[in-house]
């Protein structure tokens, strides 16, 4: 059996080597993520054309998700780079401050002694500084810090309990959203959406820039709790960004909000990706703690699409051990089914297509199952079956490079190039001639077979046909 949860690994200076890309690849790596705050547009083409070629000489789809850098509000910069900030001393955020010192430093949003009241509480550096707020003059926030520490340049901020008002699509995501059509990056990762609308707002932009992504919101904003339903229907796919929600809505919360919002994708149809200091300590050591082990493997355990790995990949010393690690964590992880073996919906199905997924997964279920192969031209059918939790691989096979590349982010879906043929019957025994040729089967097993008829029509999934091993050609 396959590993069925996904591993999504952020790309930088540790891992843009082509050598380091292709062993990394090589371990498990089934999605790179090309984070666009860092570096520029040269150098994301080049690394999205070397992850392809290796991805093509590896025989193997590699999605590639772009993760806008979005409204991502900073200090500004000290004299000296950085100040240490006593506990229960005076300290000035302002907007028309250049250079910073202990007393004082510039802001990055302009906007934000409008966002903030006397009282709130504003939280820098992932909340490792922590300062309350006493009062605004104009330009000016005075605060108090309660928690004290070193503060450099370009710090984020929070306020906690979230508020902030800055749009989620900034002037540089949209310039960013063009190059990422460009890329024809298979996911655009939108940082603190607030609602739905701004999920709809990216795609509309990424529609008339000529790409065709797959939207991954970035849930870590406490706005986008609260507006979770709308988010997860505007959106493909969500992420959930532990950091900077850590941050608004507190550590203790996420846990328990993790488990919440993979449960309410998947009940949606949408993929979830769990994503924040899943192994970071293996930014410096070549094992994980015992507790990032089970911080990942509790992922798995709860349901996710996918893991995500992101300092770990991007600046660590080990990024290939990394990945290795993470994938028999996962293995691991899902030989225990907490899951159940079906998941049955009072609910009507939607479409056809829901319908067939549906059956499939009951007969798969059921039955002495050992595949399921879907020929699919969109990847709607199989990530249906995804959200069911079949306990056998999901083989799509599809002529469409952009499908079998957006399958990589679905759990337990393993995409393979197929160019079929205009029969269905043949078809289906040169389908099952591909999965034998790859050990997934052998003779005398069954396997669970999705088509459209007519054949090869986009979105027409009507079809299942469970098929005996051997005995097509024998019809």
């Amino acid at each position: 059996m396959p590993r069925r949860t996904k591993i999504v690994a952020t790309l930088g200076p540790a891992s843009s080597d082509p050598g380091i890309l292709a062993l990394m690849i090589a371990a498990g790596v089934d999605v790179v993520r090309v984070n666009f705050s860092h570096g520029s547009a040269a150098e994301h083409r080049r690394l999205v054309a070397t992850v392809r070629a290796l991805a093509l000489k590896a025989g193997r789809a590699v999605g590639v998700l772009v993760d806008l850098q979005g409204p991502k509000i900073r200090i500004g910069k000290f004299q000296e780079g950085r100040v240490t900030l006593l506990a229960g001393a005076k300290f000035v955020l302002d907007a028309g401050c250049d250079i910073g010192d202990e007393n004082i430093v510039g802001l990055d949003y302009k906007n934000l002694p409008k966002d903030v009241r006397a009282g709130d509480t504003l939280l820098l550096d992932d909340g490792r500084i922590v300062l309350g707020v006493s009062s605004i003059r104009g330009a000016r926030i005075n605060c108090v810090v309660e928690q004290g520490g070193i503060l450099s340049n370009n710090k984020g901020i929070n306020r906690k309990g979230g508020g902030l008002t800055a749009p989620a699509l900034t002037q540089k995501d949209k310039r960013d959203i063009k190059l990422a059509a460009e890329l024809r990056a298979d996911f655009l990762g939108v940082s603190f959406p607030r609602s739905g609308a701004d999920i709809r707002w990216a795609r509309k932009l990424m529609r008339k820039a000529g790409g065709n992504s797959l939207i991954v919101a970035k849930i870590e904003r406490a706005e986008a709790i609260a507006a979770l339903e709308e988010i997860l229907d505007a959106s493909d796919a969500i992420m959930v960004a532990r950091g900077d929600l850590a941050v608004e809505v507190g550590d203790a919360v996420v846990p328990a909000l993790q488990k919440r919002m993979i449960r309410m994708a998947r009940d949606k149809n949408k993929a979830v990706i769990t994503a924040t200091q899943m192994m970071e300590s293996m930014i410096t050591n070549p094992i994980p703690t015992r507790a990032e082990v089970s911080d990942v493997a509790n992922a798995v355990l709860d349901g996710t699409d996918a893991v995500m790995l992101s300092a770990e990949t991007a600046a660590g010393r080990y990024p290939v051990e990394t990945v290795a690690a993470m994938a028999r964590v996962c293995v691991e992880a899902e030989k225990e089914d907490t899951l159940g073996t079906e998941r049955r919906r009072a609910d009507p199905p939607t479409d056809v297509e829901e319908a067939i997924a549906r059956a499939t997964m009951f007969s798969t279920n059921s039955l002495n199952i050992k595949a399921v192969a879907a020929m699919t031209q969109s990847g709607k059918t199989v990530l249906l079956m995804s959200r069911m939790y079949l306990t056998v691989p999901i083989y799509a096979l599809s002529s469409v490079t952009e499908t079998r590349r957006r399958v990589t982010l679905f759990r337990g879906v393993y995409p393979i190039k197929f160019k079929g043929a205009r029969d269905p019957e043949k078809a289906l025994i040169m389908a099952e001639d591909e999965l034998l040729k790859r050990g997934a089967v052998k003779n005398g097993d069954y396997i669970v077979f999705t088509i459209g008829e007519p054949f090869g029509k986009a979105g027409g999934t009507n079809t299942m046909k469970i098929v005996k091993v051997g005995e097509l050609r024998r019809a």
